[in-house]
């Protein structure tokens, strides 16, 4: 069936790229999963913090390794884009920030992080979600970022608030936890904002 309206960003657009490394600032770096992050992604599924915001956990590094090559495969089958968030001085992981379920005919996608303990406090992870969010927006052809997280999650709606994503609302009731259901707290921005 012909589409009546073209796609925001055409099919193929990322694919047919690398996916980008991205400094944030002078003290981290965004670059795509290796496999050899395993190691570090478990030992951060086995922070109390993560795990109560995420449905699962690291169990071994070979589980960890399945999470970072599903991870990898998103980007050249352009459905997201995932980094991992680094010192650049000697490549210790600080955190996690990912584009998720892409829409490339509307131009969305779903901001997704975490950071680890020793990395929380000093606005890092404001800034690595600023800098993929800019990226997407207005160098990638994205026209809006969504971005959700559990009401009583306070630390990732400072995070949303700082790096400028607008509240939009409460979805009650939508994600399950391992302590039980959680409202939603949705927030957007759109490239005109």
């Amino acid at each position: 069936m012909p589409t009546l309206v073209a796609p925001a960003i055409p099919s193929g657009a990322l694919a047919s790229t690398g996916q980008p490394v991205l400094p944030v600032g002078a003290d981290a770096l965004l670059r795509p999963w290796l496999l050899t992050d395993a190691s570090a992604v478990r030992e951060a599924f086995r922070d109390p913090a993560i795990q109560r915001w995420h449905v699962r956990r690291a169990d071994s590094v070979a589980e960890a390794q399945g999470w970072i090559e599903a991870w990898q495969s998103e980007w050249p089958s352009e459905t997201g884009a995932h980094w991992a968030l680094v010192d650049p001085a000697d490549d210790t992981l600080l955190g996690r920030v990912a584009l998720k379920s892409f829409a490339l005919h509307d131009g969305t996608a779903e901001l997704a992080y975490w950071t680890v303990p020793s990395a929380r406090g000093r606005g890092l992870c404001t800034r690595a979600a600023t800098v993929v969010t800019q990226w997407a927006l207005y160098e990638r052809g994205f026209h809006r970022i969504d971005l959700g997280h559990a009401t009583a999650n306070h630390a990732s709606c400072r995070v949303a608030e700082k790096a400028g994503f607008e509240a939009e609302g409460i979805r009650r009731r939508a994600w399950l936890h391992a302590d039980g259901w959680h409202d939603v707290h949705v927030h957007a921005r759109v490239r005109q904002d």
